[in-house]
């Protein structure tokens, strides 16, 4: 099988940038027994990660996800792992499934006939009948052909496909799904690595104005600017990265690096020790603790405390 050879996974690193997720979320899921412990993950992988990611969006707490993979795991023995292979979604806050077309209660395993499906339609309609509610189905309809584009998208990156066939992907998932704001910045990383620096800010700015508060696109402006030398803009978007998400250990690292190279070290500190707080064991923690070494060796030789 030379094709599945050929195919790399994803680095921690890369699932990191790709998702938006941070690497304590990934170690809890992984403590939990959600996602294997890996230094790598697969295509499927990261299917069970945006599962993992939209349940948590929801607030389902973990003890009740564990306990639906759990069950899927013990009456569906076709199935590896669940949250790649079985599409979740959830009513009244409870997790459902569907398997084969038909949707299922995942502990239990009762199934849930048509007039449960009628039900969730009739909820989720406007008042006006029939018309407003194959609107809501046409909406349903583009989200899922929407994140077909993305996906596809994130399968050419992996493969190294062409960079127009790449951007054509996350494109039309931006096209179909306006408010698909991971798609845009996918697609601004995608210009970025080709050096195409004007559309990949116009990418990230456009993801914000959907999502303001979407930490990844901070991020990924702040290193365009550090980038064209823009430090002060480059602190900016960093540092509301941070405010958005505290716990995000690379904007504390890029701040770190930001500091020192602007000769405030004392800054830095902070932040380089935040960083080994939320990732201790990654190759660039070594890197962290030597910059944090020599800010304390300056420092002591000028008599100032850390």
């Amino acid at each position: 099988m030379p094709a599945v050879a050929a195919r790399q996974a994803y680095s921690r690193e890369q699932v990191r940038r790709v998702l938006g997720v941070s690497e304590r979320q990934i170690r809890s899921w992984e403590s939990q027994g959600l996602l294997p412990a890996s230094e790598s993950y697969s295509f499927s992988d990261l299917r069970a990660l945006r599962t993992l990611m939209r349940l948590r969006e929801s607030r389902i707490p973990p003890a009740r996800i564990r306990l639906a993979v759990s069950a899927l795991r013990e009456k569906l023995q076709d199935v590896g792992n669940p949250l790649a292979e079985v599409q979740f979604y959830l009513q009244d806050k409870r997790i459902h499934v569907q398997v084969a077309g038909q949707r299922m209660e995942p502990v239990s395993g009762q199934l849930l006939f048509n007039f449960d499906e009628a039900e969730i339609k009739r909820l989720l309609a406007f008042p006006g009948g029939a018309s407003e509610e194959n609107g809501v189905a046409a909406v349903r309809r583009k989200k899922r052909e929407a994140e077909a584009w993305f996906e596809k998208g994130l399968e050419l990156e992996q493969t190294g496909a062409p960079f127009d066939d790449i951007v054509h992907a996350y494109q039309k998932a931006a096209e179909i799904d306006p408010a698909s704001a991971g798609a845009l910045v996918n697609l601004g990383t995608v210009y970025f690595n080709a050096r195409a620096r004007r559309e990949a800010e116009r990418a990230y700015r456009k993801a914000l104005e959907i999502d303001p508060n979407y930490a990844l696109a901070h991020f990924n402006l702040g290193n365009l600017f550090d980038e064209r030398g823009d430090r002060t803009k480059a602190l900016f978007h960093y540092q509301e990265a941070l405010r958005i998400h505290p716990g995000y250990a690379d904007a504390h690292y890029n701040i770190a690096l930001l500091y020192q190279s602007t000769n405030h070290p004392l800054k830095a500190v902070g932040h380089w020790r935040a960083y080994l707080r939320l990732d201790p064991r990654s190759s660039w923690a070594e890197i962290a603790r030597r910059e944090l070494e020599k800010v304390r060796d300056s420092t002591i030789v000028r008599g100032e405390k850390v």
